[in-house]
């Protein structure tokens, strides 16, 4: 789930407005949730906290002609997010499952590898296509551009170019972070 954020500070007609957002609509969205998360419906009741929770920290709190399209706006974005993280779990799982035991990490150490990776796709989230296998090839195979643009059936101009987008793109992500 996402990382604890600091409360925001809100006047105390908000509050009411946020409380009342969510006596009216709470239980509703952890239905709609379950009925969307089909074999994981354990994580409605957690998504549904988070949506609110996004709410807050967003300050979205003038009254809303429609709430509940409104939520699930936030709530699917939230699913994605964990559907997201549920892939690269389990694809880091797998390639794990195949290594002999003495490679093997141990389970906090599978905890670190696991934030690592989710938190380079969040940095890539947005990134074209092409620029994000560019850097990808760049930075985790280690290949040169030329090596890079032969894979990707482009000219190195490209390449460099797609490495410069990439790289602004991660530079922006990371000071939006700061």
């Amino acid at each position: 789930m996402p990382h604890a954020l600091p409360p925001p500070r809100l006047a105390q007609q908000d509050l009411a407005s946020v409380d009342a957002l969510y006596r009216a609509h709470h239980g509703w969205l952890e239905g709609w949730l379950r009925g969307k998360l089909g074999p994981s419906q354990d994580h409605a009741a957690d998504l549904a906290h988070d949506t609110f929770v996004r709410v807050l920290h967003k300050q979205l709190l003038a009254p809303l002609h429609s709430p509940r399209p409104f939520l699930v706006t936030i709530a699917r974005g939230l699913m994605i997010d964990l559907f997201r993280r549920q892939d690269l779990e389990r694809a880091y799982l797998e390639v794990l499952a195949s290594q002999p035991e003495p490679q093997a990490p141990s389970p906090e150490q599978q905890a670190l590898v696991i934030e690592t990776l989710l938190q380079v796709d969040a940095m890539l989230d947005g990134l074209g296509s092409r620029p994000k296998q560019a850097f990808l090839l760049a930075q985790l195979d280690g290949m040169s551009y030329p090596d890079i643009a032969r894979t990707l059936g482009v000219s190195v101009s490209s390449v460099k170019n797609y490495m410069v987008k990439a790289l602004t793109h991660c530079l922006t992500y990371q000071l939006a972070q700061d």
